[in-house]
């Protein structure tokens, strides 16, 4: 009786969508399947999308109303179902699903589709499909294409927090969206993140709170974690992310402590860096104060001399800006001395480079 069921299931499979019948196939040993199988997998955010299919050839057969009826529930590809796989919860063309492992069914039709995400993804095609285990069902609109022999699923328009899937075969592309929360699930994410080894390092709960503040997380959640970043080793980075978290929720005597305790700590680098983000944000008189304490800590270094041709500049005084920028040609790293070279042509020739 199994080998019966083993055959009649191989005979149907043969049918609707593998290859002629004198094309063997197996259901009991690892052997060459017409409809070779393929897998694709997508990251969104840090949601990872997978899609695990069997891929039919139209072998120069009429595909779609004939092949594969309109009407009717297909497996969206051959042989074992089509299974479609989130890490997190998604969105579908904007109706939810939660995060879960899915057979990916189709009602095709000439003017719509119907995509159908199962419960079920353990089963042989869609001979055993039942409604009743739907997890989530959206109608799309199918679209002409490009002729493709072979079915392919690709993940096509790849957004921060979005990209979409299509169907392709013969001459027509299915497209549905899927969408991802990203700042929700990267958040609740980090609450599991620094429960193992992130925990135990200053950098992954300085990320951690970093992350937050980036993207309009939880506020105190990121002050939380810049505190247990300094627990482990005070440092410029993690000081300067708590002065943040602190500027955040308005306790501003209590961020500039800590942006003060970062600097006296920083580095001619660190400081320098933090300084022309500042200009970058066009809060330049700050960014002076700072390249000013800059030139008091490390008066010889090489980006020294560039803010202070920088603040030169912004008092017009254009040779003192070309001398400084000499001398931070002079002493600055190899990779560096194309671009300190451009700035020196700038300065030549009057234009403001703080600009």
């Amino acid at each position: 009786m199994y080998k019966h069921f083993l055959f009649a299931l191989l005979v149907i499979g043969a049918l609707f969508l593998g290859a002629p019948c004198s094309h063997a196939q197996s259901a009991v040993l690892k052997l060459p399947r017409a409809s070779q199988r393929a897998e694709i997998v997508q990251r969104v955010g840090i949601t990872d999308i997978t899609i695990n299919y069997h891929r039919p050839l139209t072998n120069g057969r009429p595909v779609w109303g004939k092949l594969v009826p309109y009407g009717q529930v297909w497996r969206a590809g051959a042989n074992e179902n089509t299974t479609i796989e989130f890490t997190d919860p998604v969105t579908i063309d904007g109706k939810p699903l939660p995060k879960g492992f899915y057979g990916l069914h189709t009602i095709p039709g000439e003017n719509e589709w119907i995509i159908i995400f199962s419960k079920n993804a353990t089963s042989w095609g869609s001979f055993t499909y039942n409604q009743a285990e739907d997890a989530l069902r959206v109608t799309v609109k199918p679209q002409p294409a490009e002729f493709h022999d072979a079915l392919t699923y690709d993940f096509d328009d790849l957004k921060p927090d979005s990209t979409v899937v299509t169907l392709r075969w013969d001459k027509l592309a299915v497209p549905f969206k899927i969408g991802v929360n990203v700042p929700e699930v990267v958040e609740q994410s980090l609450h599991d993140q620094v429960r193992g080894r992130a925990k135990y390092t200053w950098e992954g709960w300085d990320e951690a709170a970093s992350y937050l503040l980036d993207n309009k997380g939880n506020l105190q959640d990121a002050l939380k974690d810049a505190d247990e970043s300094v627990q482990f080793e005070e440092r410029f980075e993690n000081l300067m992310t708590k002065s943040r978290a602190l500027d955040a929720l308005g306790r501003k005597e209590e961020a500039t402590a800590a942006r003060k305790k970062a600097i006296d700590m920083g580095n001619a680098i660190q400081i320098h860096v933090y300084a022309r983000q500042l200009q970058r944000d066009g809060h330049q008189e700050q960014a002076f104060e700072i390249y000013r304490v800059n030139s008091k800590k490390f008066p010889d270094n090489w980006l020294v001399h560039s803010e202070v041709a920088r603040m030169a500049v912004a008092k017009g005084d254009f040779d003192t800006a070309v001398k400084e920028m000499q001398l931070c040609l002079a002493s600055a790293p190899e990779q560096q001395k194309p671009q300190i070279e451009g700035l020196i042509k700038r300065l030549q020739a009057k234009d403001d480079i703080n600009k």
